[in-house]
């Protein structure tokens, strides 16, 4: 398709025209463009952002064709460049997508419902790759956005398409539904997910449902009741075939009757009319067992149930939900996306590979295995790996494989070739890996893991997990609250609340946080040196640090007299003009900042002295703001405030920014807003409000270093305070005081959760490590254990000793390694 044909069909307003152009990309993401040319980018307006905004940031990178929808914006500064004008780029973008649909001559599988879409997707493109040309929606592609964005990948080389649809509230389904228009439907299951934004578990199936108006055949697990009756008076207008399996009902089209789970896999057995089915796979979970049973059906259903397709059952890959970040050796980052390979996957994770490499000032390597699961040849296949590689960028590139590494000879001299992993390895102390952001990005047999090991730094076998994904989701939510102008100031103090400094301040940018703060300048040092260029804020300056903020552009909070007197000099020596700074006031905290006029109107006379220095805010922070029994003093805080703020800003001849509001003032005083917000616990996952809205983001995991049996009388650890009464089973984990777990829970205090099951404590915790009692649980040395995440909050073991989340987070140590994913 043509960019002047695109417009045609969408009844676009062409108010400016370059050349015509083949359209091969669509975009909505500035930052993610690689071939700007063959390019077309929508200016999507949202309640967080305005895609206009970036429109330049496209240009750049070389794209000439755009969707927008304001008829005001000045097209004439981008010469060259086709802009077509839509009243709504999101609703042009979906009607892109529905002319790729409507042209695509294969079978397209949609698959919906609250879990195991993804997965039940990619396994059963694994089970057909030999069978069909099959494209499917990358990762998790299933909005609003991220549908139309698959669909546009449909290829008429291609056999089968399978695209997931989610949606998150009533009424988004149709919309999908005319972009999909399903051939054959597949319902996994009905879940909790997003059910707050739905009266009951029956409208979200209902809605749900809608993604196969139109289908023939739906495929689903008759199990789930609230579905059966769904789609049982669906079927009754409708010329609908449903296609079922179920483990309790004999009379569905596959039913599952023989499950057996052993820890390398599970054995499956069932029947469809005549016919037994037997398949393995190489998982033992109950939700593996589904997404297996769903996928069985399917091939039953299209027609492919013959032995030698269901004998890939058994070796199923692993779908990878989460990409790793890591800090490695040698001021590397490594991104660890080894589980599967394919081109789709690999353009996502080279994303992630740009934003770190750039924001770290890092150069780029790839290490790619041999890519398994496509229908192209592999002269063809990795010629596109090869170009894409090249439009990356790449500083240097490893294939792994004995396919990649006959053709090397597409590949430029910056590409090197191992025909194993093993070979890779050994040769691994001679490539001298530094200062790289290290993409990882293989198929499981290749077991990248090893070379994931090996580059990356520490080993300790406890780690803080950090759900960047999840982060994300905070973000988004308290964002969501906040009019269109309100700007963010995110909280990265403290090492992040225990999370990482750079790792996160790179999402957050990422992400369009308009400041960061900080509590002392050797944190916001750390970020400039990280690469991080938005606006910084010292919380807790001192005069010691004033050159070093001056050189690192670190705004300070000036909260009295004596401060903004220590830090003029150095503004004047270093003969700045109109440096930032941020003015505090006290309005009920009673502990650092301006509490009266009379001050505020001398600081006004200092600063109005000199163009050395610019307020650029006034703040304060709230006491009581998470308590509804304390609002009259909120309020009160509120009132203060605003009398302040009003003695400043008649002393400025510039608008001044004002900001009050913490996480939970978000939530609860939203009248309270002003020009800016501050996002600190909630970002992290810790709401008082809405715990249900937000996603855990950090997770402590250790494991299980040893199993001991101990008998009555014994005693435990130092001390002698765990006394055994009876017969027990400890284990010990290598997980200490040291490492940011208080000793405060021993002895029963505390607990951890393992293999599903709580553990408590026994006797004291040491410095490196503590014992707890799995005496009744099916556990084994190296099983891993959760000392604090989604299975068991930190808020519970902040009540276990009095104290808050804050502080539990924090207290995790520095040894402890981080490890970053995301989806």
């Amino acid at each position: 398709m043509t960019n002047f044909f695109i417009a045609e069909q969408l009844g676009a307003q062409l108010i400016q025209k370059g050349d015509e152009t083949r359209i091969v990309y669509l975009s909505v993401d500035s930052r993610t463009i690689v071939a700007g040319m063959s390019t077309l980018f929508y200016a999507l307006k949202t309640n967080r952002s305005d895609g206009h905004q970036f429109i330049r940031h496209a240009y750049d990178k070389g794209v000439r064709n755009f969707v927008i929808s304001n008829a005001g914006f000045s097209v004439h500064k981008f010469p060259g460049a086709s802009f077509l004008l839509v009243a709504d780029t999101l609703a042009a973008l979906q009607e892109t997508a529905i002319l790729k649909r409507n042209s695509f001559r294969g079978k397209v599988i949609g698959i919906t419902g609250s879990n195991g879409k993804t997965i039940v997707k990619e396994w059963l493109s694994q089970l057909l790759a030999d069978e069909y040309n099959v494209i499917r929606s990358p990762k998790s592609f299933n909005s609003q956005i991220g549908v139309p964005l698959s669909v546009w990948l449909l290829d008429n080389d291609a056999d089968i398409a399978i695209i997931e649809a989610g949606i998150s509230q009533p009424g988004e389904m149709e919309l999908l539904q005319r972009i999909v228009k399903p051939d054959i439907g597949i319902f996994t299951n009905i879940g909790e997910a997003h059910q707050s934004n739905f009266e009951s578990v029956e409208q979200k199936i209902e809605e749900k449902l809608k993604l196969f108006v139109g289908t023939d055949v739906i495929i689903y697990h008759k199990d789930y009741q609230g579905i059966t009756d769904a789609i049982g008076s669906l079927a009754e207008h409708k010329s609908l075939c449903p296609i079922t399996w179920s483990m309790m009902d004999e009379t569905a089209d596959l039913f599952i009757y023989f499950v057996q789970k052993i820890p390398e896999g599970c054995g499956i057995i069932g029947q469809s009319g005549e016919k037994q089915y037997a398949i393995s796979i190489p998982f033992s979970d109950d939700a593996s067992v589904e997404n297996a049973c769903t996928c069985l059906v399917a091939l039953i259903a299209i027609g492919k149930d013959q032995d030698h397709v269901l004998n890939r059952f058994s070796n199923l890959q692993p779908v990878a939900m989460r990409l790793e970040i890591k800090q490695g050796k040698n001021e590397c980052i490594v991104i660890n996306d080894s589980y599967n390979s394919d081109l789709n996957s690999l353009t996502i994770a080279l994303d992630t590979l740009d934003q770190q490499a750039s924001q770290g000032f890092l150069s780029k390597t790839l290490i790619l295995s041999d890519i398994f699961y496509s229908p192209k040849t592999d002269e063809v296949l990795y010629a596109e790996v090869a170009e894409l590689v090249r439009l990356r960028m790449m500083d240097r590139f490893i294939g792994v494989g004995p396919n990649i590494s006959k053709q090397a000879h597409l590949f430029g001299d910056n590409a090197h070739f191992y025909e194993s992993t093993l070979e890779f390895l050994n040769e691994l102390p001679l490539l001298e890996f530094k200062q790289e952001a290290i993409l990882l990005k293989g198929s499981r047999d290749f077991q990248f893991d090893l070379i994931a090991t090996t580059l990356q730094y520490k080993a300790h076998e406890t780690v803080l997990e950090i759900d960047l994904s999840a982060m994300v989701h905070n973000y988004n939510y308290f964002k969501s609250m906040l009019k269109p102008d309100v700007k963010i100031m995110a909280m990265v103090k403290a090492f992040s609340y225990g999370s990482g400094t750079a790792e996160i301040a790179r999402v957050l940018e990422f992400h369009h946080a308009d400041y960061l703060a900080v509590a002392i300048a050797d944190e916001g040092v750390t970020l400039r040196n990280a690469g991080i260029k938005m606006p910084i804020v010292v919380m807790n300056p001192e005069e010691h640090s004033f050159d070093l903020m001056i050189e690192h552009q670190l705004e300070p909070v000036i909260y009295s007299l004596r401060l903004l007197d220590q830090f003029i000099p150095y503004a004047h020596r270093s003969a700045v003009s109109y440096f930032p700074v941020h003015i505090k006031f006290d309005t009920g905290m009673r502990r650092l900042g301006f509490d009266s006029e009379d001050e505020l109107k001398k600081l006004l006379a200092k600063i109005n002295k000199t163009n050395e220095l610019f307020i650029s805010s006034v703040f304060s922070h709230l006491a009581v703001s998470d308590d509804p029994d304390e609002d009259a003093y909120t309020l009160m805080q509120i009132d203060r405030f605003e009398q302040l703020a009003a003695v400043v800003q008649a002393g400025c001849d510039h608008p001044v920014m004002r900001h009050i509001l913490n996480s939970s003032g978000i939530e609860r005083f939203t009248d309270n807003q002003y020009e800016m917000v501050r996002l600190g616990i909630g970002l992290y996952g810790i709401s008082v409000v809405n715990k249900k809205a937000l996603m855990n983001v950090s997770t402590l995991k250790t494991t299980v270093s040893q199993l001991r049996i101990v008998r009555p009388g014994d005693t435990i650890g130092y001390g002698r305070k765990g006394v055994a009464m009876g017969d027990m089973v400890i284990a010990t984990l290598p997980i200490g005081y040291a490492d940011g777990f208080n000793r405060h829970l021993g002895n029963g205090v505390g607990k951890v959760w393992i293999n599903g099951q709580l553990a408590p404590v026994v006797g004291n915790i040491c410095m490196d490590m503590c014992m707890v009692d799995v005496t009744n649980i099916d556990v084994k040395e190296g099983d891993r254990v959760i000392v604090f995440g989604k299975e068991l909050p930190a808020s519970e073991m902040a009540e276990a000793l009095g104290t808050i989340p804050y502080e539990i987070f924090t207290s995790v140590s520095q040894r402890v390694k981080r490890i970053y994913f995301q989806e």
